[in-house]
C-alpha cells in the first residue's frame, strides 16, 4: 500500500511538472506561430489562424532598402562592433581577475554585479547630457560605445568564469616556452574556452540587437536608426497596424540572431576537461 501510494505520488508530480513544462512551451510557441503564420497572410489580424491563402506579398511590401535593408545593415554595424568591443575588453579584463588573487578581486566583482543592475532608464539623462558634451550624440561610434559599456559588466562575470576552467599549468608550459602573457591569453586561453567565448558574443549580441531604447535616444537621424527602432513605423495611428507586415518584418529581423546562433551553436556544447592534457 505504501508503495502504491509513492507511486501515484510521483506520477502524479511527474505529470504536474509535464503540464508546466507545456504551458510554459505554449506560451512561447503562441507568439512564434501567429509571426510566422501571420506573415504568410494577406489578412492578418491577432488571431493566430492559418492563413486561408499563402502569400508573400507582405515580404514584398517590406523588403526595400528604406524600409528593411538600411535598418538591418544599421543595426549589425550597431551590435557588430558593439559586441566585438564588449568581447574584446570582457577577456582582457577577466583575464588577470581569473589569474591574480588580490583582496581588490572580490569588491570589483561585487562592484561589477552591481552594475548589472542598474535600470537603463536611470543612467540615460546622464548619459545623453555627456554625449551632447563631448559630441558623441547621433553618432555610429558614440552608440556602439554605449552598447559595449552597457553589456561589460554581466560579460566580465560570463568571461570570468569560462576562464576559471582552463588549467593555468598549460599558461606556464607556454611561458617556459617564451610566450608572454598576451601571447598566451590569446593562443592558449581563449581557444581553449571557445564555448564561453561563443556564450558572451550571443548573449551581447542578442542583447544588443533587441535593444529599442538605447539607439532610440542616442541617435537622431532616421538614416542612422537601426531595425529594433524602425520596427516602431509599422504601428499607426489609432490603433491601425498592419500585421501582415509587421509579422513579415518581424521574420527578417529575428534571421540574423538565429544564423548567429546556429553558427556557433556546435561551439556551445564545448567543455573543459583539459585536466588530462597536462599530465604525462
Amino acid at each position: 500500500m505504501a508503495l502504491g501510494r509513492a507511486l501515484r505520488h510521483r506520477t502524479s508530480r511527474r505529470l504536474a511538472a509535464d503540464a508546466g513544462l507545456l504551458f510554459c512551451a505554449a506560451a512561447f510557441a503562441l507568439p512564434l506561430a501567429w509571426v510566422v503564420l501571420s506573415s504568410l497572410d494577406a489578412h492578418a489580424d491577432l488571431r493566430v489562424k492559418v492563413p486561408d491563402a499563402v502569400t508573400l506579398g507582405n515580404f514584398d511590401a517590406v523588403l526595400k532598402p528604406d524600409i528593411t535593408f538600411t535598418p538591418l545593415l544599421n543595426s549589425l554595424v550597431l551590435c557588430g562592433g558593439g559586441t566585438l568591443l564588449t568581447v574584446v575588453c570582457a577577456a582582457l579584463a577577466a583575464y588577470p581577475l581569473s589569474r591574480f588573487r588580490s583582496r581588490l578581486n572580490r569588491p570589483f566583482l561585487l562592484t561589477i554585479l552591481f552594475a548589472t543592475s542598474l535600470p537603463i532608464t536611470a543612467i540615460m539623462v546622464p548619459v545623453y547630457a555627456l554625449f551632447v558634451r563631448v559630441n558623441l550624440i547621433d553618432t555610429t561610434q558614440g552608440t556602439v560605445l554605449f552598447f559595449a559599456a552597457s553589456q561589460l559588466p554581466f560579460a566580465i562575470w560570463l568571461m570570468k568564469n569560462f576562464m576559471d576552467g582552463v588549467p593555468k599549468e598549460l599558461e606556464e608550459a607556454a611561458w617556459t616556452d617564451g610566450a608572454g602573457t598576451l601571447q598566451s591569453l590569446v593562443r592558449v586561453v581563449l581557444p581553449l574556452m571557445g564555448p564561453g567565448v561563443a556564450v558572451v558574443t550571443v548573449f551581447s549580441f542578442v542583447m544588443m540587437w533587441g535593444n529599442f531604447f538605447v539607439p532610440f535616444m542616442l541617435l537622431l537621424t532616421p538614416d542612422q536608426m537601426p531595425a529594433s527602432v524602425s520596427i516602431n513605423e509599422f504601428f499607426g495611428n489609432r490603433g491601425m497596424v498592419v500585421y501582415g507586415q509587421l509579422a513579415a518584418f518581424s521574420v527578417v529581423y529575428s534571421t540574423p540572431v538565429i544564423v548567429l546562433y546556429v553558427s556557433v551553436a556546435r561551439r556551445l556544447g564545448g567543455g573543459f576537461a583539459l585536466g588530462g592534457a597536462v599530465k604525462g
